[in-house]
């Protein structure tokens, strides 16, 4: 009978222990001496700490606390204290930043404390994101002076962005990824009369669907196991600009929320009943074509219609080529700076290595080859030459020109099959020109004939810089 009652108590614990690590919340409890007996799963995640370094030890011992506070379990524990949701910031040993929002309680016997129970959920990351955006807003102000380059291509972006910064209309801005395009919504915000007001950006790609939505819109304390009263970025960018950045990779049902608040201009925060009026200006990024975002369900198309009010198309740097030099002194200069260097230049043959580039990473690429160059200069040495550059650049360069020197002709097949992307765009772009002139350049008429909606063909000619003859 013993050893019968010995197995089932086993089997108990082992059950036990199995239920506590698949809770979702963090699980501490300490006996009357303070000193922890149970440690789940989920708290050495939020803690970054391992069973062993917690377990039968005393809580002062492992976790450090800001002057004039106290462990929520330590009050529980010394003065039966309950809390319910009341967030606590706290380093575990190896001096790391933990905050969680805790209900905390003692566990009584015969009106005799034994012990503290502190259920705990994780708001680390939020309160990281929250201190994270706003540095950002204090340390980044740009505005059209820092976007470098003189051809049209970019130029006629820089106009239509400065006559954005007119009225507080929704912007939508489409351009691959390097290309820039938080500086343009920068320039839009700093030089609006919204400039003193907040500027907060938010990449939608970065996290996932449950803590964007409480980090956009805000939640109200008691809305779920650990949630307290915190403002959404809505409200916290109230008067200035919000940025939402990759928005096609924002879930569709969240777009279906983001849509209502853009329309009604009021925020719910998650678990509240009522809804708090906002006046903040919306730019919105989009690194894919629009039309392609909407066909392939990544973006709602009556949220594409109430964003892009102002749409700027950003240019690839392989389709403003004739910034490249402008470009890469600006980077010289910068990292001279930081680097303490004195680089003057680059050298002619780097520079036609750069022409004949296509920078899939765009003006970001150029920044990155250009830094990579000058970590591995000599102190004496002043300009970049090719044996400076990354070898991938390098490796790449010299098997294309050897080829080159074998078959003269390469240089035109190297153009015709260097990106299919690029040979689609001019081939719609011609398609597109032939139709118009075929209709006198009659819109409803050319999109009837193209099997595009009107809306459809307008976006392609803005995008491919067409215009009527």
């Amino acid at each position: 009978m013993y050893e019968e009652n010995v197995e089932y108590l086993e089997y108990l614990k082992r059950t036990y222990e199995r239920i506590m690590d698949e809770l979702d919340v963090g699980l501490h409890v300490v006996n009357k001496d303070g000193k922890t007996i149970l440690y789940n799963k989920k708290m050495m995640e939020m803690e970054y700490m391992k069973s062993e370094d917690v377990l039968d030890k005393d809580l002062l011992e492992v976790f450090m606390f800001k002057k004039g506070q106290q462990s929520t379990l330590l009050r529980a524990l010394e003065a039966g204290e309950e809390t319910k949701n009341e967030k606590q910031t706290y380093f575990n040993n190896k001096g790391k930043e933990v905050t969680t929002v805790n209900n905390t309680f003692p566990i009584v016997e015969k009106n005799e404390i034994q012990g503290a129970v502190e259920i705990a959920r994780d708001i680390t990351k939020i309160e990281r994101l929250v201190r994270e955006n706003i540095k950002r807003k204090k340390e980044s102000k740009f505005t059209f002076e820092n976007i470098i380059g003189k051809s049209p291509a970019i130029q006629d972006v820089i106009e239509s962005a400065k006559r954005a910064t007119r009225t507080s209309s929704y912007v939508l801005i489409v351009g691959e990824t390097g290309t820039g395009k938080e500086l343009f919504a920068q320039g839009i915000h700093y030089e609006s009369n919204r400039a003193s007001r907040p500027f907060i950006s938010q990449n939608c790609a970065a996290l996932p669907d449950n803590l964007i939505e409480s980090l956009l819109f805000g939640t109200k304390r008691g809305a779920f196991t650990g949630a307290a009263d915190h403002a959404g970025l809505f409200q916290q960018a109230e008067g200035g600009t919000l940025l939402l950045d990759e928005i096609n990779s924002l879930n569709i049902h969240l777009q279906a929320k983001l849509l209502r608040v853009l329309q009604e201009k009021k925020v719910k925060r998650i678990g509240d009943t009522k809804e708090t009026s906002v006046d903040v200006r919306i730019i919105a990024h989009i690194n894919e074509d629009p039309i392609d975002a909407i066909a392939n369900k990544h973006l709602r198309k009556d949220l594409y219609y109430r964003l892009g009010v102002v749409t700027l198309f950003i240019p690839p740097l392989r389709e403003r080529k004739e910034d490249i030099s402008l470009l890469a002194r600006h980077f010289i200069l910068k990292y001279n700076k930081l680097f303490q260097m004195d680089v003057q230049n680059i050298s002619e043959d780097v520079l036609q290595l750069f022409l004949s580039y296509e920078w899939p990473g765009n003006v970001r690429e150029l920044e990155h080859v250009i830094e990579a160059a000058m970590n591995i200069m000599g102190d004496e040495e002043e300009r970049i030459e090719r044996y400076h550059l990354p070898m991938q650049y390098r490796t790449k360069w010299e098997a294309r020109e050897e080829v080159e020197e074998k078959d003269p002709s390469f240089k035109m097949k190297a153009f015709q099959t260097l990106s299919l992307k690029d040979q689609m765009k001019s081939f719609e772009r011609y398609c597109i020109v032939h139709a118009l002139r075929e209709n006198n350049f009659k819109i409803s008429k050319t999109a009837h004939m193209l099997g595009l909606s009107r809306q459809s063909l307008q976006y392609r000619m803005k995008r491919l810089n067409i215009e009527k003859e």
